[in-house]
């Protein structure tokens, strides 16, 4: 959408607030539970916030489709659904299958690809982006345009991305995704941890280098070169197109420093009472009331498993206690706190 801008057309950022009451059957073996308003509203306000990290808002219009589904109305609905067939909606995959298996469809599904495709007759559009998923939902569209006397959108599809785990589509529900507003650090970090196989995949899909040089940085490393030169190459210029050159530095810096065993430039800084009458504290207590763990137990068992550092030295006695001072305090290759008893 950037890109289309960039080349001199005004984008519509279209915010389903009305067809998510409905819930998408994309790709679905079951029914999707529709959301609330109040999800749909909070959703929408980081939809907004992310959008404007991406595209130019002198170029962009942000629109919601409850401006024309809420009016639409029982008698427009009925209008709506007279438009287009079962059998045309049975042509669909997900419903296709699902049918076939005898898995349930609830006919308010069906309304799905149908308010989609009015989205497109309510804003006139001339073309629409989306998934490969979406390809069934984009095409009513075009039907429904027809239908309404305008003329049918083109419509351009996107490969899927796959997520952190290189199996599933990048999803939050899935916690394989990176979030666009996420820090430097941790953006450049998960991208290093993606395997040297997803690495290619996402090069084509993300990166702005052209497929000339990315056949030939594929070259290199088929010959020899290591691929984490590549990886790296593309954790920074991910990190620097949402934050900066400078922060991709950084983050480069701060995961050698953690791979290293180094400790971060900037960590939290963390102040905790000692025991009655200044006792010493057990390390996972500490663990816990630093935020490192989730609890005692769960600290006691990172202990057990060799990834809790304190000073830079590996601790292996869960009775551990700590008396007055201040330590650096490391849980796995980037979880660390400056932690202050007294």
């Amino acid at each position: 959408m950037r890109q289309l801008q960039d080349l001199g057309h005004t984008v519509i950022f279209l915010i389903g607030d009305f067809t998510t009451l409905i819930g998408d059957p994309s790709g679905r073996n079951s029914t999707r539970p529709p959301l609330t308003r109040e999800q749909i509203e909070v959703n929408a306000q980081t939809y907004y916030k992310q959008a404007s990290m991406v595209l130019d808002p002198s170029k962009t219009e942000i629109r919601y489709n409850s401006e024309w589904g809420d009016t639409l109305g029982s008698r427009g609905m009925i209008e709506l659904a007279a438009k287009y067939t079962v059998a045309r909606m049975m042509e669909r995959n997900d419903f296709h299958d699902r049918f076939k298996s005898g898995t349930p469809i609830s006919v308010h599904e069906f309304l799905y690809p149908l308010m989609q495709g009015y989205d497109s007759v309510a804003l006139k559009s001339d073309l629409e982006l989306g998934g490969t998923d979406q390809k069934f939902n984009l095409l009513v569209g075009r039907h429904l345009q027809a239908e309404y006397g305008q003329e049918p959108q083109c419509i351009l599809t996107m490969p899927l991305l796959e997520g952190l785990d290189g199996i599933e589509k990048m999803s939050k529900s899935k916690n394989n995704y990176i979030g666009i507003s996420e820090d430097a650090n941790t953006m450049f970090a998960k991208v290093l941890s993606i395997s040297d196989v997803l690495m290619w995949r996402w090069y084509t899909l993300l990166s702005f280098k052209s497929e000339a040089d990315i056949a030939a940085l594929k070259a290199e490393v088929a010959a020899g070169r290591n691929p984490k030169d590549a990886k790296v190459a593309l954790a920074k210029e991910i990190t620097a197109r949402f934050h900066s050159y400078a922060a991709a530095e950084a983050a480069e810096q701060d995961f050698m420093n953690r791979s290293k065993g180094g400790v971060p430039d900037e960590i939290d800084e963390v102040s905790l009472p000692l025991g009655d009458s200044g006792a010493p504290v057990g390390i996972g207590a500490l663990l816990k009331m630093a935020g490192l763990a989730a609890s005692s137990s769960e600290g006691n068992r990172l202990i057990d498993g060799g990834g809790v550092r304190i000073d830079s030295g590996v601790v292996s006695d869960k009775g551990l206690k700590l008396g007055a001072g201040t330590y650096v305090v490391q849980v796995g290759k980037r979880k660390f706190a400056k932690v202050t008893l007294a």
